[in-house]
């Protein structure tokens, strides 16, 4: 039984169907995107597999702990958690307000955590589990147009190394840093590509790159507390 956090569309949606085709169970979580959700499940009932749809504020605690108690109520189990929900909004520092701020941690860094804790509570009564956090290379990197982005996942990917520590050897927990594998809204698609053709692949990434990163990291049972950069080699060419 998976977990997938953002679960209705792009790349939370890939990692979802990548899921449900390798033979899991899913419970698709999102926030206000019910529609796409409810198409996302639909998708995976196509493949065969049981889904559940589940709405949740995971800026809010008290929500992720209802989120939680409606998994034990209708599973009773939970094997996998992907974390990747998430906010992407730019904005120039000296106009960052403190709203801003914490709306961006809550969800980019508050929120996985304690997803993270309550899924470890239902993963050590079955002997152990996998977390996946879903990061970004600007939390290796520093982008000055999204600070409050990169700072809350340069403390994903501390809290994949802390949370490795702390919760081995049954619950292995992981990261994934995606670097341009999704054109943002709005973006014209010549910009789109020309950011691909800087990587050393010579092309823009796509979400189902992420997803069988995620695949990758379930299937090995050695590795844990690691950042997995899924960029095309972007990072190193600018």
């Amino acid at each position: 039984m998976a977990l997938v956090t953002g679960g209705a569309h792009r790349v939370g949606k890939a990692i979802a169907l990548v899921l449900a085709g390798a033979g899991a169970d899913l419970i698709i979580h999102y926030h206000r995107s019910s529609q796409a959700a409810e198409a996302t499940a639909r998708e995976i009932e196509a493949l065969g597999r049981r889904v559940i749809t589940i709405p949740a504020d995971l800026g809010q605690v008290y929500e992720i702990q209802r989120l939680f108690q409606t998994i034990e109520q209708e599973f009773g189990q939970l094997d996998i958690l992907v974390n990747s929900a998430s906010m992407f909004e730019a904005l120039d520092f000296m106009a960052l307000t403190p709203e801003q701020w914490d709306q961006t941690m809550n969800v980019n860094l508050k929120g996985p955590a304690f997803c993270a804790q309550a899924a470890a509570r239902l993963m050590q009564r079955r002997g152990g589990g996998h977390i996946i956090n879903i990061a970004d290379v600007i939390g290796l990197r520093p982008w000055p147009r999204y600070p409050h982005h990169s700072v809350a996942k340069a403390g994903l990917i501390m809290l994949t190394q802390v949370l490795a520590m702390a919760l081995a050897p049954t619950i292995q927990v992981n990261a994934i840093a995606p670097g341009p594998v999704l054109k943002p809204p709005g973006m014209p698609e010549a910009r789109w590509q020309e950011i691909g053709k800087a990587s050393l692949v010579g092309r823009p990434g796509e979400a189902s790159d992420v997803a069988q990163a995620v695949l990758f990291l379930l299937r090995s049972s050695y590795i844990t507390g690691e950042v997995l950069v899924v960029d095309g080699g972007s990072r190193f060419v600018g």
